[in-house]
């Protein structure tokens, strides 16, 4: 896909990589979903099938329908943190699907994983922003380059989306700092 101009190229191994970096957030935050409701499997489930794609299987339906899995466990989370982490799996789930489309909502693909997961710890921790950002600190680091790389392809989040749409900008922002080298 190179033709149009509104067109962005991806590979299947961008596409790994941002998935990859994704579950990486994810994950951070299971456990906090786990506890909450410990007997429901479906983020961890969207975290594996989401791994699985990351190391070289394919986009298909267990993706798909184990991040709706992931959605519908997010709604049935008794506490706002553990929703919050049931998203962070389902944002890994989703981000196999990032689109080649030169829009700013695209980038919610990339990076929506790590924003839920910053939220969750916030959440955790009482609503304490400083635990995002420092979430958020240690997110960057997971980055890898090609995931800078592919990140800077797209326009900038876009604004809006509460406290979530907040982190996706801040955690763009600091992306977009670094240089391909570090």
């Amino acid at each position: 896909m190179t033709g149009d101009a509104s067109e962005i190229v991806l590979s299947k191994q961008d596409l790994r990589e941002v998935a990859a970096f994704a579950v990486v957030c994810a994950e951070s935050v299971l456990e906090i979903f786990e506890a909450d409701q410990p007997d429901d499997s479906r983020p961890r489930g969207a975290i594996s099938a989401a791994w699985e794609f990351a190391r070289g299987g394919e986009r298909g339906k267990s993706l798909r329908d184990t991040a709706s899995a992931a959605l519908k466990a997010a709604k049935s989370a008794d506490t706002a943190a553990g929703r919050e982490a049931a998203w962070a799996a389902m944002s890994a789930a989703g981000a196999a699907y990032l689109h080649p489309l030169a829009k700013a909502t695209q980038v919610k693909h990339i990076l929506g994983a790590g924003a839920y997961a910053a939220r969750a710890a916030e959440l955790v921790a009482g609503d304490d922003r400083s635990v995002g950002a420092e979430t958020l600190e240690q997110t960057v680091h997971c980055a890898t380059p090609t995931v800078v790389d592919v990140l800077k392809r797209f326009p900038v989040a876009p604004s809006g989306g509460g406290r979530v749409g907040e982190l996706i900008r801040m955690l763009d922002a600091d992306l977009r700092s670094l240089t391909l080298a570090e």
